[in-house]
């Protein structure tokens, strides 16, 4: 039986830099067709709710944006069981709380992967509501995206790319071009909380 493959983006497009790893397999997406015993996944900030999609997999690839402590913009990969330590050792946001969670019950139930690697990068910025990545942060899609094809050609996963036709895992309206080049500026979307319950003196200051 073939190797099932899940490479699986995870993080939150709304904010700024935790949106690497649902952009890396949205390219991945729109640039490559692949055969059927391998998954892309926009998978968000859902948590334990990926746990059935992980336990079918027999080598699961995971994009995201963590803290490693390094410099913005860093590339790093983690492999097999040293993935679970880097997810929770420090969490940004409760979706890496929740698939640290979904490793540990799929490994409860026996249908654990065989095979696990964590392609990540240091973000920069995540305090940006509606803000994309940071250039240093953007700047790593394409080497995060050459090291999951180079994994797969490894593992005799042939992917092709994609002549024709559109395919999208998420919204059309959060699709990256069509996300950063319609984001409205400052003066017409404030980002820095609701000004009904914001004093007056904070508002005069971002002005």
């Amino acid at each position: 039986m073939a190797d099932q493959f899940l490479l699986l983006g995870i993080g939150n497009l709304l904010w700024a830099d935790e949106g690497f790893g649902v952009r890396c397999v949205e390219q991945l997406n729109q640039r490559y067709t692949f055969p059927e015993n391998v998954t892309l996944m926009d998978g968000g900030t859902q948590g334990i709710y990926l746990v059935q999609h992980v336990q079918q997999a027999t080598c699961l690839v995971v994009f995201d944006a963590i803290d490693y402590g390094l410099e913005p913009g860093t590339f790093k990969l983690v492999h097999n069981e040293e993935v679970p330590k880097f997810m929770g050792a420090k969490k940004m946001s409760l979706h890496q709380t929740g698939f640290q969670e979904v490793l540990a019950m799929a490994e409860l139930t026996g249908s654990y992967p065989n095979e696990l690697l964590l392609i990540g990068v240091q973000p920069e910025e995540l305090d940006d509501f509606g803000g994309s990545l940071r250039p240093r942060v953007r700047d790593q899609l394409e080497p995060a995206l050459q090291h999951a094809l180079d994994y797969l050609a490894a593992r005799g996963v042939e992917v092709k790319p994609r002549v024709e036709g559109e395919s999208a895992l998420g919204p059309e309206e959060l699709q990256l071009d069509r996300y950063e080049t319609q984001r409205p500026a400052e003066q017409e979307a404030y980002r820095y909380g609701d000004p009904r319950f914001i004093p007056a003196t904070a508002l005069k200051e971002e002005s």
